[in-house]
């Protein structure tokens, strides 16, 4: 069951054509990444499917209702983390969490207690005197706390510090394990790869890639940095390896996370003297479409 289903939307700014066609859907109880790098439309999709501006082409709906027309509907069963938190300034941090939980109707007070303490927010400061990432702690337990049917998170870990962001994917897994759907837009592929089963990418205000992650291998290679005291025969030809480089002595190039095992167990027969490896960037990625179309 499709929870959001968007169908060939566009949008324009003046002159900045913010969104082109673009088409993706999120099924019910899925964690969908959205990803791509800042400018690319992410927050203009997310915008538009909260109903808060209307695209000039295509429809988009959410629980199969017109996410324009019906928006106050479908706001009753959706929470909402923006990627810049802005916060009243005279209020304190809880009696934010509180109106914007109380906005549904509903309030579940230990789990608004529990998410307050993993978090550890000082809910007696005024929102004046919040960092960036105190105010983006705010936005995610008055979500977290709501019992929704559909999270969208606009860059949610915009912010905290890396625990804080272990704290929040535990509960992205919580909520895939009680069968809720999580669309989450980012620019950091990793934070993607860990808590999406899903992911859409979109650059210039256009779809160029969307599949499940155990999918995308060519989206999940490793970079490889071998450095060796003899030349490693045949490791060019090694299931997994791309963009193979040797230069002096170093081997350079991306390789299948899934055959980690393997490489390893290739070169200890050889004397290596240096091995690095460092996760993907999405930079790396978007090069890759950028080299592909030119060619």
């Amino acid at each position: 069951m499709n929870i959001i289903s968007i169908d060939r939307v566009s949008k324009r700014f003046k002159d900045v054509q913010a969104l082109r066609e673009i088409s993706l859907d999120v099924n019910k109880g899925e964690v969908h990444g959205f990803i791509g790098p800042n400018g690319a439309g992410k927050t203009t999709t997310i915008r538009t499917l909260l109903g808060i501006i209307c695209a000039d082409s295509g429809s988009a709906t959410i629980f199969g209702k017109d996410v324009w027309d019906d928006a106050v509907d479908i706001h009753k069963d959706i929470a909402y983390v923006p990627g810049d938190v802005k916060l009243w300034p005279n209020l304190t941090g809880g009696e934010v969490i509180d109106l914007l939980i109380g906005l549904r109707g509903k309030n579940n007070h230990s789990q608004k207690q529990a998410l307050i303490e993993r978090f550890q927010i000082d809910t007696t400061k005024k929102c004046r005197a919040y960092s960036k990432g105190n105010r983006q702690k705010v936005a995610l337990v008055a979500a977290l706390a709501a019992d929704a049917e559909l999270y969208i998170l606009d860059e949610p870990t915009s912010g905290l510090d890396p625990l804080m962001e272990q704290m929040f994917a535990e509960y992205i897994f919580r909520l895939k394990a009680e069968g809720k759907t999580v669309f989450l837009s980012s620019h950091i592929l990793s934070e993607v790869e860990k808590l999406c089963d899903v992911m859409s990418i979109i650059r210039e205000g256009e779809i160029i890639e969307s599949g499940r992650i155990e999918d995308l291998h060519h989206l999940t290679r490793t970079n490889v940095r071998i450095e060796s005291n003899e030349e490693i025969s045949g490791l060019s030809r090694q299931k997994g390896v791309h963009e193979y480089v040797y230069e002096d002595g170093v081997h350079t190039f991306e390789l299948d996370t899934k055959n980690m095992d393997d490489l390893i167990k290739y070169i200890s027969n050889f004397q290596v003297s240096a091995f690095e490896s460092a996760p993907p960037k999405l930079e790396d990625h978007f090069m890759r479409h950028y080299r592909s179309e030119e060619a």
